[in-house]
């Protein structure tokens, strides 16, 4: 089978959700004997070389990029806002280039699926249905309006609000104007399949989780006593350019982290991720909390610390670093929104919290419990390797793409 997808950034380093779910996958469809190329728009904002990747990957997997300057333009911004049908959001990703790019190697070169990487990659479908017969499938990342309309619920300015709920609108429109223009859908967790379905999807669907490669998980955790834990300690680890993110971070910081130090006042909160805008950092200057920035290894600080939390209050499809986290036998501490798309068990491999009295209470209390801190922690770790196998979840997916390729 040869497989052809398109994404709307590099997916590599692994140092973002977005890039780990579009990687992790490709690489184990070709271990799977899949011929894949991974044909990208190679961004301002996250550019990366893809002679740099290393040369074990680039044997398996063929990297094709285009480079593409998204840097945010407040005239463009206001131009789209006056005479574009799209959102903002995906104009950026709209290149004529691009789209010669694709028409030239679907010219020279047959494949039996193209998979599309999420919604703002809709608009190449024209593009790709002018050139070839070949089935498109759209990989959804996630209901991309709904990340929005949470958004707009947790912002207190008036006027980014305003803005706000019209980019939410234009993504809706977007998002339910390209069901069904695709011939397969892929979802990452079963609740975007069914709201997807909801909104119109008649299309043969699969949902297709983002997973590890648990072999290299195992193996790390039987080295992670290298790693010493602080423990206790709490920590956070996320793209911090990313608005959800960052509302939560600061809604555990002013809400809950005070009532904390009063119950456990050598307590260190440390925050980790890419991208954290000054305004950001400056507000992370509070007692006990250490800003980290972006880390080496993702691997050695999660191991490296003992409660991750997700104060997630916005967002939508799966939290790739609960999973990861989840995989080094961390216990969490998460919202229910943090976890959509998982199918956790609150107290038996994580804990479920949703204001700021459950936080205060679980963090304090799982603390006072190390047994039951290691259990749920060995219990996340199970979990994933039963349900996250990525092998076995790319499996499924060739399995999906034969059944459906000539029908």
């Amino acid at each position: 089978m040869k497989i052809l997808i398109i994404t709307n950034k590099i997916p590599y380093p692994l140092k973002d959700g977005g890039a780990i779910a579009t990687f992790t996958l490709a690489d184990s469809l070709s271990q799977l004997g899949v011929n894949i190329t991974i044909l990208t728009l190679n961004t301002s904002k996250h550019y990366f070389n893809v002679q740099d990747i290393p040369e074990e990957i680039r044997l398996r997997i063929n990297f094709i990029d285009y480079y593409i300057n998204t840097d945010i333009k407040i005239a463009d911004a206001l131009l789209n806002l006056l005479f574009s049908k799209y959102p903002y959001n995906a104009k950026r990703f709209i290149d004529k280039g691009f789209k010669n790019l694709i028409a030239d190697i679907l010219k020279k070169e047959k494949f039996d699926i193209i998979q599309l990487e999420g919604l703002y990659l809709t608009p190449y479908i024209s593009t790709i249905r002018k050139h070839t017969a070949t089935p498109v499938a759209l990989r959804a990342h996630n209901v991309e309006h709904e990340i929005w309309e949470r958004t707009v619920l947790q912002e207190k300015n008036r006027y980014k609000k305003m803005y706000l709920k019209l980019l939410c609108r234009r993504i809706k429109k977007m998002e339910t104007n390209m069901l069904n223009k695709y011939d397969l859908l892929v979802a990452i967790t079963e609740r975007d399949l069914q709201k997807l379905n909801s909104l119109g999807n008649n299309k043969p669907s699969q949902v297709t989780p983002t997973g590890y490669n648990i072999n290299n998980f195992n193996n790390n955790l039987k080295q992670k006593t290298d790693t010493a834990m602080e423990y206790p300690s709490v920590f956070h680890i996320g793209a911090l350019d990313w608005s959800p993110n960052q509302e939560g971070i600061i809604w555990f910081i002013e809400n809950c982290w005070c009532k904390i130090l009063s119950k456990m006042p050598n307590l260190k909160f440390y925050i980790a991720g890419r991208n954290a805008p000054q305004w950001l950092i400056n507000k992370l200057n509070k007692k006990n909390i250490h800003f980290c920035g972006e880390v080496e290894s993702a691997q050695d600080f999660i191991n490296s610390k003992a409660l991750m939390i997700v104060p997630l209050f916005a967002g939508s499809g799966m939290r790739i670093k609960i999973v990861e986290a989840m995989a080094l036998s961390k216990t969490i501490v998460s919202t229910n929104i943090g976890v959509e798309g998982i199918a956790v068990r609150d107290k038996e491999n994580i804990l479920i919290a949703n204001d700021e009295a459950e936080f205060v209470r679980e963090i304090v209390n799982i603390f006072n419990d190390k047994s039951k801190f290691s259990s749920i922690g060995e219990n996340a770790k199970n979990f994933i390797a039963k349900n996250f196998d990525n092998i076995n979840i790319a499996r499924e997916l060739i399995n999906f793409y034969k059944l459906n390729i000539n029908h």
